[in-house]
Parts: structure tokens; sequence; C-alpha cells
């Protein structure tokens, strides 16, 4: 865990007036002991970032895809803010180093976890409309998740994607299985793979069933854009 917010902030390139926020941003709820004395988790703070993402996404694919329908667009943006897109944007600026996670969540890869580093990335962009506004907000989310659209727009449904693309070139057979699963009930982790005519083109991780198939979906879509 790297405990130097200043780099964080210098990756990012916004400096807090109140760092309070970022370090309230980065506060998983496992690595909070006990909230009556004050300490407090970035669940609050990450459902206000998610409002600010999708308005701020909205407005920006409305204004610079004006050839699209609403539902295209809504696709677009499902695409954007899904939660592999966003893990992925928060490893681009090393998020997932600076995360404040109990020792549980952190022995049993709670670093590595999308939906932990996915939270953490909405909660910061909270923070950031908190501190400076929606302009600096609206000028991260345009820095750091609406940059390389065109590559992101396969995140939305990747098995429908990967399944199109099998039938309009004729490859063979897809079929999804789950090779695994870890950690207790409440907290499950599936691993999948995704076979083409039995052999194995790509695999991914999920706390659920369909969110590891999508990932492994993804996995393949990336090797085959190689």
């Amino acid at each position: 865990m790297n405990t130097n917010i200043d780099d964080l902030q210098n990756s990012i390139e916004y400096s807090f007036k109140n760092e309070k926020l970022l370090v309230t941003a980065l506060t998983h709820k496992s690595y909070v002991v006990n909230e009556t004395e004050g300490e407090v988790n970035n669940e609050r703070m990450e459902y206000l970032g998610d409002a600010v993402l999708e308005l701020v996404t909205s407005d920006f694919l409305f204004k610079n895809y004006k050839e699209m329908s609403e539902g295209e667009m809504t696709k677009l943006r499902a695409s954007l803010v899904c939660e592999p897109a966003l893990a992925i944007d928060a490893r681009e600026i090393n998020l997932q180093d600076f995360i404040f996670l109990g020792k549980g969540e952190e022995n049993t890869g709670g670093r590595s976890r999308d939906s932990i580093v996915s939270d953490a990335f909405e909660a910061l962009i909270g923070a950031i409309y908190l501190d400076g506004g929606m302009d600096e907000a609206t000028k991260f989310i345009c820095s750091f998740v609406l940059n390389d659209i065109e590559h992101k727009q396969k995140f939305y449904d990747s098995k429908t994607t990967l399944q199109e693309m099998v039938d309009a070139t004729n490859l063979g057979v897809l079929k999804y299985e789950i090779v695994n699963e870890s950690g207790p009930d409440h907290n499950k982790t599936f691993d999948a793979v995704v076979k083409l005519n039995d052999d194995v083109v790509g695999s991914g991780t999920g706390q659920t069933k369909k969110h590891a198939e999508q990932n492994a979906a993804i996995d393949a879509l990336n090797k085959i854009n190689k």
C-alpha cells in the first residue's frame, strides 16, 4: 500500500484543498473499526460520485455524438461506467495502491477486486466534486473515463459482442465454464473461462458468475483485437 497520497494527487493532476475528502474516498468499509468514533468509509461518497459520473458522461455523449440515438447513447454510457471499465480506469492511476483496507480484505485479495477498486474510483470523483466543484470533476472524468471511448465500447455486454463476432465469422461454438469459486458465501469470487471449440480463449474473475463470464469475454475480445 502507498500511504503517500501526494503521489496520487500528482497522478490525477489535482491537489485537494481538503485532503480529508480524499482520505475518505480511499477508505473501504472494511478499514473502519468504529464509526461511532467519527471514522467514515467511502460508501456515501461513491454514491455521489456515481451520480456525477453519469451526468457528466451523459452530457458529453449528448454534445459530442449528435448522430447517436437515445438507445445508442445509453448503451455506450453503460460501457463507459460499468465496473470492469472503471476498474481499468482506476488502475491506470494506480488507485488500488492507495485504498485503505481492513486486514481481512487485504489478505483475501481485496486490492485486486474490481468492485472495490471501481467503487473507490467513483468515490474519488465524488471527493473531487465536493472539493473543487463540477468543473474539476468534469475535467477529471474527461481525462480518465471519457478517453479512448472506441476501445471501451466493448465492455457493454461483452458476451453478446463476442458471440456476434464468432457467428459472423463461423469460427465455431462458444461455451462458458466456472472453473473455481472461493471466499465466504457473502463475498464469493468466481473464476470463469470461455472456450471456442473446447479451446480456452479468455478468462475472467468476478463476484458473480455473470460478471466472471463477462470478464472472460472481455479478455477474449482483447486477445482477438490484438
